[in-house]
């Protein structure tokens, strides 16, 4: 079937993320039901540009928001795109479609002096497991990376010497990103507290984790884990709505920006592929300027 080409196709070739593949696949299989329901047909080569008309404003109708709507028909048009290629089709249909507008949503961040408070007084406890969550804390503030870039870290991926850390990125995109003193002194004595821990667990063995973060029983540390430890610690210091280790990506490339890094110096520490990716901070430092002039100038 041509869905399951395509798929495969974004998977092992273009290397998607799964986390992209994963929606691609929801959103096709989300248009063909639609199909199969309102107009009783299945081959991809009877599609009018009417009917992806009439999809887009059933799920205007199901309230879906508009930039949910915009992500369906980015799935859509690259589904088209690799039929045409292909020689699937001859006439692309949803070249007639115009893709509505959504509103830019500014990206959530946590404010320098409650990241202050977090990571030089918040009490994170005794053992190996409180070393554990203050290094992903810090880690995560450094470099910005996400989180599943620094759930598949490895010991390897660190270098004490050149003071860098290697990033296994979105396409399987490798970058560096520079690491502090004080960060590299963290990760030694982490690393040291972990080598600890599993000593004792296997009584006296020593191993080398697959993985730099792990769990109190020694396996690689998951996703859903390292939101949990990042959520309950950020719920001490800030009362924003939203709270992830995406949040803590925000803060670092907002903080960079607000004590001036250029913004090429962001996208390339991000991993973005292109520059207007990263243009969106730029909005929250305007916004920071905005703020200081109201308060600082006397006729404001």
């Amino acid at each position: 079937m041509e869905k399951d080409r395509f798929i495969s196709y974004i998977q092992f070739e273009k290397r998607y993320s799964p986390h992209t593949v994963t929606a691609y696949r929801t959103d096709l299989d989300q248009f063909f039901r639609f199909l199969d329901r309102q107009y009783g047909i299945s081959d991809i080569r009877d599609v009018t540009h009417a009917m992806i008309r009439s999809w887009i404003v059933d799920l205007l109708t199901m309230k879906n928001s508009a930039r949910s709507i915009k992500r369906k028909i980015t799935s859509l048009k690259a589904f088209y795109k690799f039929l045409t290629r292909e020689g699937t089709i001859e006439q692309n249909p949803i070249r007639k479609i115009i893709t509505p507008k959504s509103s830019q949503k500014l990206p959530v961040f946590v404010e320098k002096e409650k990241m202050d408070t977090l990571l030089d007084e918040i009490d994170f406890g005794e053992g190996f497991q409180a070393v554990r969550d203050r290094m992903i804390l810090e880690l995560l503030y450094a470099t910005g990376m996400r989180l599943s870039e620094l759930v598949h870290l490895k010991d390897s991926d660190i270098d004490f010497h050149g003071a860098l850390i290697k990033v296994l990125g979105k396409r399987n995109k490798e970058r560096l990103i520079p690491l502090s003193g004080n960060c590299l002194k963290l990760l030694k004595e982490y690393i040291q507290d972990r080598q600890k821990m599993l000593e004792k667990l296997y009584t006296g063995t020593i191993l080398y984790p697959a993985s730099l973060f792990i769990t109190g029983k020694g396996r690689s540390i998951y996703p859903r884990m390292v939101y949990r430890i990042v959520t309950s610690y950020l719920d001490q210091v800030t009362t924003i709505e939203k709270k992830s280790p995406h949040v803590l990506r925000h803060t670092f490339a907002t903080h960079m920006l607000n004590n001036g890094a250029e913004l090429n110096v962001v996208k390339e520490l991000l991993g973005h592929a292109n520059l207007s990716a990263t243009q969106i901070y730029t909005h929250l430092t305007i916004e920071k300027l905005k703020q200081i002039y109201q308060q600082a100038h006397p006729k404001a």
